[in-house]
């Protein structure tokens, strides 16, 4: 029987979750409930150096946002706890030791100084291979090339030192990735990765393995740039003994800059005038400020709709999934090996999409805020019917209040160069005469006022769009809006004819 899908997200905090990593926490999630697996939240923090105060509440706060939830992790625990690497440096020493006993690391004790000199010899040397590797360990101050009591004696005195993989000599390592298909490396292009550093803590390589084989991850599911790793990873399982518990592997394609030009970064985002973070992020330490989605005025389903399709393709001409659609179309196997192009105009277009497919009364809801700092309490009822109006030609929430302040006050100027077309010699009295008009509607619906205004158009001569072009004028103060009989709806009887008289005593 296979074991139960056990899938993680790994971020580190050193800085705010960038959308693509939203998008390998997404993966993940969504692989593990069509699976009916776990989810796991560990915080990759071993790098200290590079750790920035207030980044992990900031990851969990933007998947909270998103609605990826977990089974377990750093924020509600678990039976493989801690969660926190930082929190479990006795466990990999304890690793790291058998490998060293097991032969297959070893402690350097390089200075930086030698270090960089041997950079410099590559380099001048143009070496295939311009790293700490096979062909030149055996120059370097370590414990392959001292004897066994000056190693110990350089231990116990504090010698600073970090510990090396033992990378084989001559041998391919093959290894299937469920994206990339077969990979094949040869050993002698790979460095002795450090998986112990000098300030005691893991590297990335050691931790990750270790962690994913205590926790029983089954498939791990990350970003491409993780691919040259993978041997290392491989190697390790198998320095361990772990060959049986090695978990399947699927790295992700890079999501492009949208000329598709490189990988979309951090930096890309405001330079480019889209955001690149979930949520609006300032750097507590440099204060510098990036502009979010939510802040934006996405909706978190319209954001994740979007970044399901960067790499993912469900094979069908369905665009609009929910989360649950999702989770039950998504498969490893349709994610392609190609970038794929950020485009920030399709997110507004999906953003549009969600927003015009939502219930009016729930958009009234989120509008209701924007319009009462104008000054305007309306009635929930009220709210939901100009919502329902103007909604086509919104974007976002707050482009609601753009399409609709017309409904709650008067225009304070007119259109000019509309005033200069469609308000003549005589508008006045025929916009007066219609005001006569309307007085008499019995109820004033928009199909009492329709017929009313059609009625009052046949007998004046005038034309249809004569009359009605300067009755939106004088109701709206532009060209633009919802349907006219709408909008007179919405304003009521008073309302309509003390516009229509203000107009008429403006534009004369």
């Amino acid at each position: 029987m296979a074991s139960p899908v056990r899938v993680r997200f790994a971020p580190s905090p050193t800085g705010p979750l960038h959308i693509g990593g939203v998008r390998t926490a997404l993966y993940n999630y969504l692989f593990a409930r069509k699976h009916g697996g776990a989810l796991v939240l560990r915080i990759e923090d071993t790098d200290r150096s590079r750790l920035v105060p207030g980044a992990e509440q900031y990851i969990l706060d933007s998947l909270k946002w998103c609605g990826i939830d977990f089974d377990e992790g750093v924020h509600i625990g678990g039976p493989f706890a801690p969660y926190r690497q930082s929190e479990r440096k006795e466990i990999y020493r304890e690793y790291v030791g058998s490998l060293i006993r097991s032969g297959h690391a070893y402690y350097a004790f390089d200075t930086p100084e030698a270090l960089e000199e041997l950079r410099r010899q590559l380099e001048e040397s143009n070496a295939e291979n311009k790293s700490y590797s096979v062909a030149v360990r055996q120059r370097m101050n370590n414990s392959l090339t001292l004897p066994p009591d000056e190693v110990e004696r350089l231990i116990s005195d504090g010698t600073p030192y970090v510990v090396r993989f033992l990378m084989p000599e001559n041998e391919t390592i093959r290894f299937h990735d469920i994206i990339r298909g077969e990979v094949e490396v040869s050993s002698n292009l790979l460095d002795d990765k450090v998986l112990f550093k000098s300030d005691g803590m893991p590297t990335y390589h050691l931790a990750n393995v270790v962690d994913d084989y205590l926790m029983k991850i089954t498939h791990v599911i990350r970003g491409e740039e993780w691919l040259p790793s993978l041997p290392l990873h491989v190697l390790l399982y198998r320095s361990f003994g772990w060959e049986r518990e090695m978990p399947l592997f699927a790295h992700m394609p890079l999501t492009l800059k949208p000329d598709g030009k490189g990988k979309l970064s951090k930096r890309d985002g405001d330079r480019l005038g889209f955001p690149v973070f979930p949520l609006e992020w300032r750097n507590p330490v440099t204060g510098e400020f990036s502009s979010g989605y939510r802040e934006s005025g996405y909706f978190p389903d319209a954001f994740i709709n979007i970044l399901a399709f960067l790499g993912w393709n469900p094979g069908t001409e369905q665009e609009f999934y929910s989360m649950e659609e999702l989770i039950e179309a998504f498969s490893l196997e349709r994610v392609g090996k190609s970038g794929s192009r950020f485009d920030p105009e399709k997110a507004k277009w999906y953003n549009h999409q969600y927003l015009i497919r939502k219930d009016n009364n729930e958009l009234a809801a989120l509008f209701l805020p924007i319009v009462m700092e104008k000054g305007f309490e309306p009635s929930p009822e009220h709210l939901t019917v100009i919502v329902g109006l103007v909604k086509e030609r919104a974007t976002f929430i707050n482009d609601l209040w753009e399409q609709s302040h017309f409904f709650f006050r008067p225009p304070a100027t007119y259109d000019q160069e509309l005033v200069s077309k469609r308000w003549k010699e005589g508008t006045g009295a025929t916009m007066l005469l219609l005001c006569d008009e309307l007085k008499t509607v019995p109820s004033f619906t928009k199909e009492a006022i329709e017929a009313t205004t059609k009625t009052f158009i046949e007998g004046s001569g005038l034309g249809t769009g004569h009359v009605l072009n300067a009755l939106r004028l004088a109701l709206v103060g532009s060209g633009t809006g919802p349907g006219i009989y709408d909008v007179m709806q919405v304003l009521g009887r008073e309302e309509v004819i003390l516009r229509i008289r203000n107009a008429v005593s403006q534009l004369k």
